[in-house]
């Protein structure tokens, strides 16, 4: 959007919350993909997940740093199953271009219907073209600023968003964000799961509302950026997010409103617990790479040189699973049986470890943990023998 004649350049936009990273820190970064290895961007999709388990050091570094965690899995034997079918991805594409097309009429109608805004008229469409994810992130936040001053309604294409994750910057891209008259920014996501009368699968709907609470939070930044510039609370980022799905089994698109205030408070939370990226890389031992190119042997060494923090829940969200889980399994840690298995019993970390507390043969008696597996070991003895007695006495069942 240009400015009014005589209005003069806008005044320059305060530095943005995701700043990149150092020439040290960047260095440090390529050395562990691997000298030949181009970095993976961290989308918000991979950043939600993130977020869902920020104990993970390994999964914190291997993210910022841009490592291919499919390639990493197929490297160390244990390819994960992640991945859209070539179909799936051309049908998404097909869909989303049919709700984008005669410049987002059937977007704006939809916002309208379901958000409770007016009826959108003269909508504007910037460009944000720009060279590299630094300079479209800072196009985008310009536009986002001249939007909210001019007080009409504006459809950004799929906008470039920054967010500072673990000390590193993460480079987003929502499907569109829309700026009303009242300086209100809406989030706009599209999938191409159905809505069968009017409802979606709980599951996906869950997984977009997380994904989108990245995006709402990157624009809350950038928001308050520009009210500090300004001086007033002129910019406002909405709640509540338009997800847009095709209607039934055709290709028509339909929509809802998702209210991501829950996923948007867990993921501001969970983040923020996040161990930088360089303190990470500053324990690990000198020369240790992530290079697929590796031998197995080594490759392995180094993945398992940082920390990780399994639980079932990674299967449905990590490339690296398959791997943490196996490792897991041959150290018998209580990971593998769940994060409620885990927080439960408190200091014993191995199954092996479990099972001899119970049995009476290791632990301390006044660990309540210790007494509580002990009383449940013997309330099974019990159980066990009143049921064999019973099954003595009155014998076999006859037959009739």
């Amino acid at each position: 959007m240009s400015d009014s004649p005589g209005s003069g350049p806008p005044p320059p936009l305060p530095r943005q919350q995701a700043t990149p990273p150092t020439t040290a820190l960047r260095q440090r970064l390529a050395e562990l993909r691997g000298p030949s290895v181009a970095p993976q961007p961290l989308d918000a999709r991979a950043l939600a997940a993130l977020a869902a388990n920020p104990g993970c050091e390994r999964r914190a570094l291997l993210d910022g740093a841009g490592v291919n965690k499919t390639v990493l899995a197929q490297a160390l034997g244990s390819p994960s199953a992640f991945g859209q079918s070539q179909f799936a991805f051309m049908r998404g594409n097909a869909f989303e271009a049919r709700v984008k097309a005669d410049g987002g009429a059937d977007l704006m109608r939809l916002l309208a219907e379901h958000m409770g805004t007016a009826d959108p008229v003269d909508v504007t469409v910037p460009d944000l073209t720009a060279a590299g994810p630094e300079g479209r992130a800072a196009r985008t936040a310009l536009a986002l600023r001249e939007a909210t001053e001019a007080g009409g309604w504006t459809l950004f294409d799929h906008p470039m968003l920054a967010l500072e994750v673990a000390g590193s910057p993460a480079y987003l891209e929502p499907d569109a964000v829309v700026v009303d008259p009242a300086g209100r920014w809406t989030v706009i996501e599209i999938k191409s799961f159905p809505m069968i009368d009017a409802s979606a699968d709980a599951a996906k709907v869950g997984a977009a509302a997380r994904q989108s609470a990245v995006y709402v939070l990157a624009l809350e930044r950038i928001a308050a950026h520009i009210n500090s510039a300004d001086s007033a609370d002129s910019a406002t980022v909405h709640d509540r997010i338009l997800l847009v799905c095709p209607k039934d089994f055709s290709n028509l698109p339909t929509a809802s409103a998702v209210d991501v205030r829950k996923q948007l408070a867990v993921t501001r939370r969970q983040l923020a617990r996040l161990t930088r990226v360089e303190d990470i890389a500053a324990a690990l031992p000198e020369g240790t790479t992530f290079d697929p190119g590796l031998p197995a042997a080594e490759l392995t060494a180094a993945v398992e040189s940082v920390g990780a923090a399994y639980a079932p829940e990674c299967l449905a969200a990590c490339e690296l699973a398959f791997h943490c889980r196996g490792r897991a399994r041959d150290a018998g840690a209580v990971e593998a049986l769940g994060r409620g298995a885990r927080g439960e019993l408190g200091g014993l970390t191995t199954v092996d470890a479990v099972l001899a507390a119970a049995h009476g043969e290791e632990g301390d008696p006044s660990d309540p943990t210790v007494a509580a597996l002990r009383r449940a070991a013997v309330l099974r003895a019990e159980a066990l023998a009143s049921a064999s007695a019973s099954a003595s006495a009155g014998g076999a069942p006859a037959c009739r």
